[in-house]
């Protein structure tokens, strides 16, 4: 009995132990991947600041996409006002943020790679598939809504791999699973919709599962559980903006913008050979800017879908997966760097791939031959104090990686006294409570460092092509609503009625050059 509790006691200490390995891990890698860290001056990424302003609105008791207009989900703007809360003039809320969701992908990350290879091993190797994922192109500055979906995606992931794996087709998945992953869904839903076709194929491949099994009733009753789990994370906005009255504006801003105004697929889009077409041509440049999860992701697939011993359904599954992935993401025809990063869910297999190979090797080296009368095998890779030094020496290279392939590392570089935003928030904050206008941009960061709730519906000037942004942009300088108004490269003549130049400074981003002018109502007009 003593034996028994001292066992368990060493088996609750040793999961301890390697849960806070990867806390630190999922710290000290995002410490150096995001322009959110503390390393950075700061985060002037447009669409994290935006989301931050929208964020911090939602917490003033203004309506996202009446009030304040942005057009990602709800819990993306929920999660950045609580960010907002932790700290008002920086991103370190949001980098804490960032944190957990990295905590969230490690374990994630670890229990998936358990499925092929032993604990020790998938705890080592965890850090490594972050470092590859954080340290691509499509990670780009931090903060995206691709990397807030990232840690739904990664536990659906495990939940598909580990039923067709080990279940699939001696009994059928539970109906928690089912549910849960609806919930998963549902909030994925509502931070950014286009990753949803990763959980369309998920939930196709479970009904096809039933089916298989003849039992027609069942996938009905899966498909049933799973949209019911995915309209609970609904519930909270559907009450909220049911109470403001703000429904139609709910779909209007998030589903009508993003379907119609922002992507082809409104019927005047391209044929279906052309799509599928410059579909292939964008995998392609995908591939080739993110090579380095990609290095491990396309072995990775065809290892878990090409393997001997494999069920049909079960390789049907990830290549399902992929492919409804890949096609919710681009079928619309929009892309930017930061579009891909979902895909990134995929590395981990690679990984699964490489730590087998590692233990095979790990297995002839170090294991002592058999004694006479017996089979005692002392194993280096058993040896806790050598699984903490590994620890640390993967954790040393993941930083490494992400040291030598990230694109933030030189801004770190960067003092916040030679940035355009920390120059202008001295002129700001010469006026008792500002209030700003961005034109030219979406949200340059001049809200977020200056702590100045927007007070526009049109608070930025958007990538959707509707002229009405422009009109009302230009109704409010001419109206005079705002005490300053940020603009970058051009504005409008009218500005020259209420407003005069009180800053210009140029600004260098992505290679390219801009110019931001910091205008501020007259004083005979205020």
């Amino acid at each position: 009995m003593a034996d028994e509790r001292r066992r368990m006691a060493l088996t609750g200490n040793k999961r301890m132990a390697d849960a806070l390995f990867l806390v630190i891990a999922a710290f000290l890698l995002m410490m150096l991947a995001t322009r959110s860290s503390f390393l950075y001056p700061c985060n002037d990424w447009n669409d994290a600041n935006s989301y931050f302003s929208v964020g911090k609105a939602l917490f003033h008791g203004k309506m996202p996409y009446r009030d304040v207009f942005d057009q990602k989900g709800m819990y993306l703007y929920f999660l950045y006002g609580l960010a907002y809360l932790i700290s008002h003039t920086t991103f370190i809320g949001v980098f804490l943020l960032e944190v957990i969701l990295a905590i969230f992908d490690l374990f994630g990350i670890c229990r998936i790679l358990q499925l092929y290879v032993k604990r020790n091993t998938a705890l080592l190797l965890s850090p490594l598939v972050l470092a590859v994922t954080v340290s691509s192109f499509s990670f780009y500055w931090g903060g995206s809504a691709e990397e807030v979906c990232l840690p739904f995606l990664i536990w659906g992931l495990y939940d598909s791999l580990h039923y067709f794996k080990n279940g699939y087709p001696n009994k059928k998945v539970e109906w928690k699973v089912i549910f849960i992953n609806g919930l998963l869904a549902g909030i994925v839903a509502n931070i950014k919709f286009t990753s949803l076709g990763f959980f369309f194929a998920w939930m196709m491949c479970m009904a096809f599962s039933f089916l298989a099994m003849r039992d027609f009733w069942g996938a009905v009753k899966g498909c049933v559980i799973f949209l019911s789990g995915m309209a609970v994370p609904f519930i909270p906005w559907v009450i909220y903006f049911g109470i403001n009255h703000g429904l139609y504006e709910w779909y209007w801003g998030y589903v009508y913008i993003n379907v119609f105004m922002y992507s082809n697929l409104n019927g005047e889009g391209p044929g279906l050979y052309e799509r599928i077409y410059t579909l292939s041509k964008l995998l392609y440049w995908v591939v080739r800017k993110n090579m380095i999860y990609f290095v491990f992701l396309i072995p990775g697939v065809l290892w878990e879908m090409c393997g001997r011993r494999k069920k049909w359904l079960e390789r049907f599954n990830l290549l399902a997966l992929c492919f409804f992935l890949f096609l919710g993401i681009y079928v619309g025809g929009s892309e930017l760097p930061y579009y891909a990063l979902p895909l990134s869910v995929f590395t981990v297999l690679g990984f699964g791939l490489l730590g087998q190979g590692a233990e095979r090797i790990m297995e002839k080296v170090f294991h002592i031959e058999k004694e006479k009368g017996g089979d005692k095998r002392k194993k280096i890779t058993d040896n806790p104090v050598m699984v903490h030094i590994a620890g640390g020496l993967v954790t040393a290279l993941g930083l490494g990686i992400i040291w030598l392939n990230s694109m933030n590392i030189p801004h770190m570089q960067e003092k916040k006294e030679d940035i355009f935003l920390y120059k202008f928030k001295e002129i700001v904050e010469q006026t008792p409570d500002p209030t700003l206008l961005n034109i030219g941009c979406l949200d340059a960061g001049l809200y977020t460092v200056c702590d100045i709730v927007p007070t526009c519906r049109w608070f930025q000037t958007q990538t959707v092509g509707m002229d009405e942004v422009l009109k009302e942009q230009e109704r409010y300088l001419k109206e005079g609503w705002v005490d300053y108004c940020l603009a970058r490269d051009s504005y409008p003549e009218v500005i020259w009625e209420n407003y005069e130049l009180v800053g210009e400074e140029p600004w260098y981003q992505d290679g390219q050059a801009f110019t931001y002018y910091l205008f501020r109502r007259k004083e005979e007009k205020r």
